[in-house]
C-alpha cells in the first residue's frame, strides 16, 4: 500500500503543476492577444480609434516572440527566486516595487503609477474570470501549508502574474499606449490562462484527495473592534486592495473618493477583498459552462456539436415514463412532501431512473446529457436553503429539463437559456432566508407549482414553454410583492408613493423653471420655489388632488411670493408687501409642514426668504408687470396640464438630493454611506432582479433583505426585511453600497451555476461516469 504524501510535498508538487500549466499556456495567451488585436483592427470604429488599433496590431507582430520569451523566462524564474517551506514568492526587489507606498508616502512618477493601474486592472480581470477556482485553490493550499493566508507576493496570486505580464510587455519594447488600445483582449487572454492553470491545479489536488469539499468559513474575516460582522473575505485579494488604496492616497487623478463612512481607504477598496461578488456576472457563469463543455468534450467529442439533435422515439418514451414515475412517486406522499424529499429514498429513485434512461439512450451524447442533468438536479435537490415544499417541484422539473437539454444543446452553452433562467429565478426567490420561519403554501409556492405543471403539460414545446412561463413568473413577482406578500406589500406601497411624489416634484420644478425663465425674481426665491415649493405642490396634489382647494392655496402662495420678491419702487407697493407678508409666511410654513420638513428646516428657509424679500425693497430692477403676474397665476392654476411626461423623466441625484423627508418607521431612506461607484457597479445595480435576497449592512445592523420593487428606469429600489422593514435606495447610492460590500447577494452564484460547479467537481474526479 502506497504511503500518502506529506502535505508539504503535495503543496510543492501542486505549485509545480501550476507553474507548468502557466508556462504551457503562455504561447496560446500571446497568440490570443495577437489574434484579438487584429480582430479589433478590422472592427468598425471612429477614425482615430481605428488608426490606433491598426498601428497596435502591426506593431505587436514583430516583438511578440520577445514578449513571449520574456514572459516564459520571468514565470520560469519565479520558483527559484525564493522558496521556503513550500511557499513561493517574488524576490525582494519585485515585492518592494509592488508594495511601494504602503508603509511610507513618497513621490512616484507618472509612468510607475500608470503601470500599477494597468497591472491592477489586469489582476481584477483575472479574478473576475477565475475567482472561484482561485478561492478553491487558496483554501486547499492553505490547508496543506497550514497557514491562514497566502503570502502577499505568492506566485499563486493573480496580481503577481499580472505584474510579470506587463513587465515582460515593456521589456519587449512594447508601449503602454498599445497596451491600453488592446487592453480588453489582453484581459480576456490572460484571464483564461490563469483560470485554466488554477483549474488544472485544483484537478490535480482533487486527484490526490485534497479537500474535495471546500468549506470557506475559516476564511471569513471579522472587523477589528466592531460590534457587527464585516462582509466575508472570500478570495484573499486584500493586498491588491492595499496597492490600489496606496495609489489613491498619493494620486488624485484616479477620480475616486474615500468612503463617507469614515473608514478611509479600507472602506473604499472593501469590495476588492470580496471578489466573489463579481462572480455574479454573466462572464463567470459562462466560464463555468465553458469548463463543463471542455471537460465533457474530452470524453465525448461530439458533445460540442451545436447542431440540433433529434432523440429517438424510444428515448423520448423513456423520458416520458420517467416523468410519470416521478409524478406518481411525489403524488403518493400526500401532504408529507417535506419528509419525502428529505430522505435518500427519492434521490435513490432518481438514480435508478437515470440508469434506465442511459440504457434507453442510443448515443454517447445522450448518455452524457443524462448524467450531467442528473448531477445538476442532485445538487439542486440537496440544497438545504430550498424549502422542502418547493424542492418537490424542482424535482419534477428534472425530466422536462432533460428533454430540452437533449434536443437543444445550447442549454449547456449559454446562460440565457430560458430553462436555466427559470430555475435561477425561482431559486433566487426562495433561497435567501431562514426557511424555518417561512409559511408554506403561500402564493409564491402556488405559482412555482403552477409553472412546473404547465411545463409538464407541454412536453414537446421545449424552449418556448420555458420562455412563456418565465415571462409569466416575472409578471407574477411584480404583482406578488405589491399585493400578496404581507412582508413587502406596505413597503412597496410607500416606495411607490415616494416615487410618485418625487416624479411630480421634478415635473413641477421643470415647469416652474420654464415659467420663471424670463421673470426678474430674486435668486433666493427661485431656489426656494425649485427646491422646496415644488415638493410642497407635489405633496398637496397627491394628498388632496391637483384641483383641490388646498393645492390651489399653495399655488396662490407661489404667485404671491413671486410678486413679493419683485422690485418695489413705490411706498404703496412696499406697504402692500408688509401687509401681505405674515399670512404668506404662515401659508409657506403650513405647506412645508405638510411636506414633512422639520421646524428647524422651515426656520432656515423662512430666514433666507426674509433676506431675499428685504433685498427686493432696495432692488433697482424693473417691477413685474401686473399682466405678467396674472399670466403666471393662470399658468400655475393649469400647471398639471403642462407637466412633462413622467415616462421621459429620470429621478437622479442631480435633481433630488435628499429623500430623507420620506423616512418613517416602516421605510428607511439610505442617504449616505458606501463608496464612489464605478460604471460597472452602476450597471450591476440596474441588473439586480426583483425577488433576489441580499445581506444589507446599514445603521449598525446586518440583516437579510429581499429586493421587492424597482421604480421607473430602476432609479429607485426597495429592499424589505423578513420583518417587513423597507429600505429605499436611489440608484447611485445602491451602486455605492454594492461597491463598498455593504450590500451583497445572499447567494454568490445562481442556482444552476452552483449546480454546474458541483457537477464539474464530480466529473473531474470520475469522467468515465459520463459514458457508464
Amino acid at each position: 500500500m502506497a504511503t500518502p504524501a506529506a502535505p508539504s510535498a503535495l503543496a510543492a508538487q501542486a505549485r509545480r503543476v501550476y507553474m507548468e500549466s502557466l508556462l504551457l499556456a503562455v504561447p496560446t495567451a500571446v497568440q490570443g492577444v495577437l489574434d484579438g488585436a487584429h480582430r479589433l483592427a478590422n472592427e468598425k470604429a471612429e477614425p482615430q480609434l481605428a488608426h490606433k488599433r491598426m498601428n497596435a496590431a502591426i506593431d505587436l507582430t514583430r516583438p511578440a516572440p520577445q514578449w513571449q520569451q520574456a514572459l516564459i523566462d520571468s514565470l520560469g524564474a519565479m520558483p527559484r527566486i525564493s522558496t521556503s517551506g513550500g511557499r513561493t514568492s517574488l524576490g525582494a526587489a519585485a515585492a518592494s516595487s509592488m508594495g511601494s507606498g504602503r508603509d511610507t508616502l513618497q513621490l512616484v512618477d507618472d509612468d510607475t503609477i500608470e503601470v500599477e493601474i494597468l497591472s491592477s486592472r489586469l489582476a481584477l480581470a483575472m479574478m473576475d474570470k477565475a475567482s472561484w477556482e482561485f478561492t478553491d485553490l487558496r483554501a486547499r493550499m492553505s490547508s496543506l501549508e497550514r497557514r491562514e493566508e497566502l503570502d502577499s507576493g505568492d506566485a499563486l496570486r493573480p496580481h503577481v502574474v499580472a505584474r510579470i505580464v506587463i513587465d515582460s510587455w515593456r521589456a519587449a519594447g512594447l508601449s503602454l499606449e498599445h497596451w491600453r488600445t488592446v487592453q480588453k483582449v489582453i484581459h480576456a487572454a490572460f484571464g483564461e490562462m490563469v483560470e485554466e492553470s488554477y483549474h488544472e491545479t485544483n484537478r490535480w489536488l482533487l486527484g490526490e484527495g485534497v479537500r474535495p469539499e471546500i468549506d470557506l468559513r475559516p476564511l471569513i474575516r471579522r472587523s477589528t473592534g466592531a460590534h457587527v460582522a464585516s462582509i466575508p473575505v472570500t478570495t484573499g485579494f486584500g493586498d491588491m486592495a492595499e496597492a490600489q488604496g496606496g495609489r489613491r492616497a498619493n494620486v488624485v487623478i484616479a477620480g475616486t473618493t474615500t468612503s463617507t463612512r469614515g473608514a478611509g481607504v479600507g472602506e473604499e477598496t472593501r469590495l476588492m477583498t470580496r471578489m466573489s461578488n463579481l462572480a455574479r456576472t454573466a462572464g463567470h457563469a459562462e466560464a463555468v459552462l465553458g469548463r463543463l463543455n471542455k471537460l465533457v468534450g474530452r470524453q465525448v467529442p461530439s458533445f460540442a456539436d451545436t447542431a440540433e439533435m433529434q432523440p429517438s422515439t424510444g428515448f423520448k418514451r423513456a423520458i416520458a415514463e420517467a416523468q410519470s414515475g416521478i409524478q406518481r412517486q411525489l403524488a403518493t406522499t400526500g401532504r408529507d412532501e417535506r419528509a419525502a424529499i428529505s430522505t435518500p429514498a427519492l434521490l435513490q429513485e432518481l438514480q435508478q431512473r437515470k440508469q434506465a434512461l442511459k440504457e434507453a439512450a442510443s448515443t454517447p451524447v445522450e448518455r452524457a446529457t443524462i448524467e450531467i442533468v442528473a448531477l445538476l438536479f442532485q445538487s439542486i435537490l440537496t440544497e438545504e436553503k430550498i424549502p422542502a415544499v418547493v424542492r418537490v417541484w424542482f424535482a419534477r422539473l428534472q425530466m422536462p429539463v432533460l428533454r430540452v437539454a437533449v434536443s437543444e444543446p445550447d442549454f449547456f452553452a449559454t446562460t440565457d437559456h430560458p430553462a436555466r433562467k427559470l430555475i435561477d429565478r425561482m431559486g433566487a426567490c426562495v433561497m435567501g432566508f431562514d426557511i424555518s420561519s417561512r409559511a408554506a403554501g403561500d402564493a409564491l409556492d402556488k405559482e412555482i407549482k403552477r409553472v412546473v405543471q404547465v411545463v409538464e403539460a407541454y412536453p414537446d414545446t421545449g424552449r418556448r414553454v420555458f420562455q412563456t412561463v418565465l415571462t409569466e413568473f416575472e409578471r407574477f413577482l411584480e404583482h406578488y410583492f405589491k399585493t400578496e406578500n404581507e412582508a413587502t406589500r406596505k413597503g412597496v406601497s410607500l416606495a411607490q408613493q415616494v416615487e410618485q411624489r418625487e416624479t411630480m416634484a421634478i415635473q413641477y420644478t421643470i415647469e416652474l423653471r420654464k415659467m420663471l425663465n424670463e421673470v426678474p425674481v430674486q435668486e433666493g426665491v427661485r431656489n426656494f420655489l425649485f427646491h422646496v415649493w415644488a415638493d410642497v405642490l407635489a405633496t398637496m396634489a397627491l394628498k388632496t388632488g391637483a384641483a383641490s382647494d388646498a393645492t390651489k392655496v399653495m399655488k396662490r402662495a407661489a404667485a404671491d411670493l413671486i410678486w413679493s420678491a419683485g422690485a418695489k419702487v413705490s411706498r404703496e407697493e412696499r406697504a402692500d408687501v408688509i401687509r401681505r407678508l405674515p399670512p404668506l409666511l404662515k401659508t409657506l410654513r403650513d405647506g412645508m409642514a405638510e411636506a414633512g420638513l422639520a421646524p428647524e428646516k422651515q426656520d432656515e428657509h423662512i430666514q433666507a426668504l426674509n433676506d431675499s424679500l428685504a433685498a427686493a425693497f432696495t432692488a433697482k430692477a424693473a417691477a413685474i408687470p401686473a399682466e405678467r403676474l396674472e399670466e403666471l397665476m393662470a399658468r400655475l392654476e393649469d400647471l398639471e396640464e403642462m407637466l412633462p411626461d413622467a415616462d421621459e423623466m429620470q429621478i437622479d441625484e442631480s435633481i433630488v438630493m435628499d429623500l430623507s423627508g420620506h423616512e418613517s418607521t416602516e421605510l428607511q431612506i439610505v442617504t449616505e454611506g458606501g463608496s464612489m461607484p464605478t460604471p460597472a457597479m452602476i450597471a450591476w445595480a440596474r441588473e439586480l432582479q426583483v425577488g433576489g435576497w441580499y445581506m444589507l449592512e446599514h445603521r449598525g445592523r446586518i440583516e437579510s433583505v429581499q429586493l421587492a420593487w424597482h421604480g421607473m428606469r430602476k432609479q429607485l429600489s426597495l429592499f424589505v426585511s423578513q420583518q417587513g422593514r423597507g429600505t429605499l435606495f436611489q440608484q447611485h447610492r445602491l451602486a455605492s453600497y454594492l461597491q463598498a460590500g455593504l450590500l451583497v447577494p445572499a447567494q454568490d452564484e445562481a442556482l444552476t451555476v452552483r449546480a454546474t460547479r458541483s457537477a464539474l467537481a464530480k466529473l473531474d474526479a470520475d469522467p468515465q461516469r459520463l459514458l457508464n
